[in-house]
Formats: C-alpha cells, sequence, structure tokens
C-alpha cells in the first residue's frame, strides 16, 4: 500500500481528498497490531509518572473532526491506561455570555494542563476558524467591531492561533494535533448505527445532521486550516479514521513518541538528611 502523509510538515500544503481516510498502513486488522499498541500504553503509563514527578512539562492533545469522528472513543481507548489523576479532558460548546465578552482564547487559559500533566481538548478554540467559518452568522454575535470582521479575519486568526501555539511551547507545554479524518460515507454508517442501536441513540442529534450537508465547507474549513496552522511547533497530524483499530493505533504511536521525546527523569533527593536518616 502507498505511504501516506501523517504529520503535516509545516512548509507542505495537503489536500484533504488526496488523504485516504481507509489507510492502514498495510495492516489488516486489530490483532496485527494489537500487541503494538498494548506496549504503548503500558510505556506511556511509566511516562505519565515520570511527567508528573519531573513537573516542568505538560502535554495538550487537541482533537478535532467531523460529528461521528472517533474523538470520544479515541480518548477512552488510548487514554485508558493513564492515571486520571494526571489527565483532564475539556469540551468547548456553545460560548457563555462571559466568554463573549472576552476574546475568543481567553476561555481557553484556564483549561490548559498543569505543568506533569496531560491535557485533552474535544474539539478546540479550532472551532473558530471551522464552525464559525461555515456558519458566518456566529462570527457576528461575538461582538468584534464591524471594522475587523473583514476577508482576512480567518487569516488574522490562523496568525493568531499559531503565535498562542508558539507561546505555550516556549512555556513547556508541548502540543498533539490530531485531525481524525473519516469518509462521509463512513460518517453515514456511524449515523445509521446510532440510529438504529437503542444504546447509542443519545449520540444523535439533529443538529448533526444538519452539519452533515455542509460537509464540503467543512472539508475546505478543515484543509485551509491544517495547510496555516501545521507549524515547526505545533504540527498536525490527520489521522485516516475510518478504521477504528488503525486510528487507536497511530494515535498511541504518536502520543507515546511525544512523551518518549521530552527530556523528563525522577527528581533526585538531594538533602543528605533525609537521605541518610534511619527510619524506625
Amino acid at each position: 500500500m502507498k505511504e501516506q502523509m501523517i504529520k503535516i510538515p509545516h512548509n507542505v500544503k495537503i489536500k484533504l481528498k488526496n488523504l485516504s481516510a481507509d489507510y492502514s498502513e498495510g495492516f489488516k486488522d486489530r490483532e496485527e497490531v494489537k500487541k503494538k499498541v498494548e506496549k504503548n500504553l503500558v510505556s506511556m503509563r511509566t511516562l505519565q509518572d515520570v511527567l508528573y514527578a519531573h513537573d516542568k512539562y505538560s502535554i495538550l492533545i487537541i482533537l478535532q473532526a467531523m460529528d461521528a469522528g472517533g474523538k470520544d472513543g479515541t480518548i477512552r481507548y488510548v487514554m485508558s491506561g493513564v492515571n486520571p489523576q494526571g489527565c483532564q479532558v475539556f469540551g468547548f460548546k456553545k460560548p457563555s455570555d462571559e466568554e463573549l465578552d472576552h476574546d475568543y482564547l481567553w476561555r481557553i487559559h484556564k483549561s490548559l494542563p498543569e505543568r506533569g500533566r496531560i491535557g485533552i481538548f474535544n474539539r478546540s478554540y479550532y472551532e473558530e476558524v471551522l464552525v464559525a467559518r461555515v456558519h458566518p452568522e456566529i462570527l457576528k454575535k461575538q461582538k468584534l467591531p464591524d471594522e475587523l470582521i473583514k476577508d482576512d479575519v480567518w487569516e488574522k486568526r490562523f496568525r493568531q492561533i499559531n503565535d498562542f501555539e508558539r507561546y505555550l511551547c516556549e512555556n513547556g507545554t508541548r502540543i498533539i494535533k490530531l485531525f481524525l479524518h473519516i469518509s462521509k460515507e463512513e460518517q453515514k454508517v456511524r449515523f445509521l448505527s446510532r440510529q438504529q442501536d437503542p444504546t447509542k441513540n443519545w449520540k444523535l442529534s439533529k443538529p448533526d445532521m444538519d452539519e452533515r450537508q455542509h460537509w464540503d465547507k467543512y472539508m475546505a474549513a478543515f484543509e485551509d486550516m491544517i495547510n496555516n496552522t501545521s507549524t515547526k511547533w505545533a504540527p498536525w497530524h490527520v489521522i485516516p479514521a475510518n478504521k477504528k483499530w488503525y486510528r487507536n493505533y497511530i494515535v498511541s504511536e504518536i502520543i507515546h513518541d511525544t512523551m518518549k521525546s521530552l527530556k523528563i527523569s525522577y527528581p533526585r533527593l538531594t538533602d543528605d538528611s533525609l537521605i541518610n536518616q534511619k527510619i524506625e
């Protein structure tokens, strides 16, 4: 099978239509990668403990996808082995009145992971260049001065987000950005499954169905987002996500490799009086 780009270099422009959502690296099923995933998860547990003890870095995982793209499933499976005390998940919904009285990144700051912790954004500030772009009426409700709502507003937001992420990286936060790429056909299959399975009915909503009608606009917005915000310090990863088992495998690889790349270690006890003190 032809190799497919997963990590998007900062100087490469992609076309989502050229990246297969079915790609699986030549693996055929879950059993072929099961041991690799389990090995990653075991190692991630140890690395998370060291990360927490080291207390200088934090990790921010950003998940973006279309509805039914697998964000919840990815979090549930890939983060199943980590210590809940060192991991926090935030989902960003419609801004409150208080949040609308501030800039669009204001509410993000208080949700960022502390040093030593892993933070997961199930959707994120990237909604401000996605759903707000597909539905321009949202932008008009954000109380921006009229002179700022021009054709270059998205270009400005890309720059602002890049600067924000660079600031985070330069202060010890490592950012992992994951776009879970599913096909329109696969989304239909998952919607039908939710419709027909009583245990999944609650996951299906009319807004989800309505947004499907804007598929092409969303794909264009995602593509522009990736091409303008995949940077050296915070690159995007386009995850082929039609096959859930491959999605989980490749995400576990990316998170594990990022954690392993950090220069972290357990702090050493340097107080001689404590080291040599006899414990009764």
